[in-house]
């Protein structure tokens, strides 16, 4: 008996090293794809910096890539990308986090049943039925109520709000819900409201959840491409007010890539690459808020 139980023991343990070996091997892999994808990226685009110099694409204003003299000016795309994902935080952190702080801390039983599943749905509606949505409603809203087109900047953030608001209200009550219940009780015992512990004990303890839900929201927003298409325009314009049309850096990258060759399908990886480097720079800013809110 003992043999056998000795036996079953060591077949756990190696059952246990194969899975830490196949799980460490899944993590390698995915660290290395990455790594794969951004030093493709760099690769295909680097020849055309060195030829033209990082400014022409970050000041230039002008895109004609078959005119000659070529014009890979992307910072039309750049500020149109930041407006919209600016545009739409405005509008969806707010909400989101004031839906989320309803769900974890003052909805009745039955009415967070009902109102869940909506957020769920919500999330698995795909991009191009918003855009589509966006084109047939809130385009000629816009454009009856508020002038210009339609399509512009206006549009891209609702659009792009109402798809974060989803990701950010699950994450974000996620992190209200962690907070420890001693936490709650004891602002209450000291005679606290339940609105006060909300405000001054919840939310503070569960800062670092919802800031990782508006990192989350922003980086969709950024992402996102086919919803953009349908409603912002795609002008490569720098625009001058919430009404004008814009062209993202996403929604750039695939209207063109079909067609493009050589130089310009190069330049089109610069795209990519200022996409990247600025996605890593605004999680860098988050991470530095969270460190210094965490250092308070």
């Amino acid at each position: 008996m003992q043999v056998e139980k000795t036996r079953q023991a060591k077949m756990r343990d190696l059952i246990g090293q194969v899975i830490e070996k196949l799980l460490l091997f899944c993590a390698i892999v995915s660290i290395l794809v990455v790594f794969l994808i951004i030093a493709f990226i760099f690769a295909q685009g680097w020849p055309v910096i060195q030829k033209y110099g990082v400014s022409h694409f970050l000041f230039n204003l002008e895109w004609r890539p078959l005119a000659d003299p070529v014009q890979f000016g992307l910072l039309p795309m750049i500020a149109g990308s930041f407006a919209v994902t600016f545009g739409a935080l405005l509008i969806a952190v707010p909400l989101g986090i004031c839906c989320a702080i309803f769900l974890a801390e003052f909805a009745p039983q039955w009415a967070a049943k009902r109102i869940r599943p909506g957020v769920e749905l919500l999330a698995g509606i795909p991009s191009v039925i918003y855009g589509f949505w966006a084109l047939m409603t809130l385009v000629p809203f816009i454009m009856q109520n508020f002038g210009g087109r339609g399509l512009s900047i206006l549009a891209g953030s609702l659009v792009l709000g109402i798809m974060a608001l989803p990701f950010i209200i699950n994450i974000a009550e996620d992190a209200i819900r962690s907070v420890p219940r001693e936490y709650k009780e004891g602002s209450l015992a000291l005679g606290a409201t339940h609105w006060q512990t909300v405000r001054y004990v919840v939310l503070p303890a569960a800062r670092s959840g919802i800031l990782a839900a508006i990192i989350l929201g922003m980086a969709l927003t950024l992402g996102e491409t086919m919803a953009v298409i349908l409603v912002a325009g795609n002008a490569p314009v720098i625009p001058d007010s919430v009404l004008d049309v814009v062209r993202t850096l996403t929604a750039h990258i695939a209207l063109e890539m079909g067609y493009a060759t050589g130089e310009h399908s190069q330049a089109l990886f610069v795209a990519g690459m200022v996409l990247f480097i600025v996605i890593m720079f605004l999680n860098s800013i988050a991470l530095a808020i969270y460190k210094r809110s965490g250092a308070n």
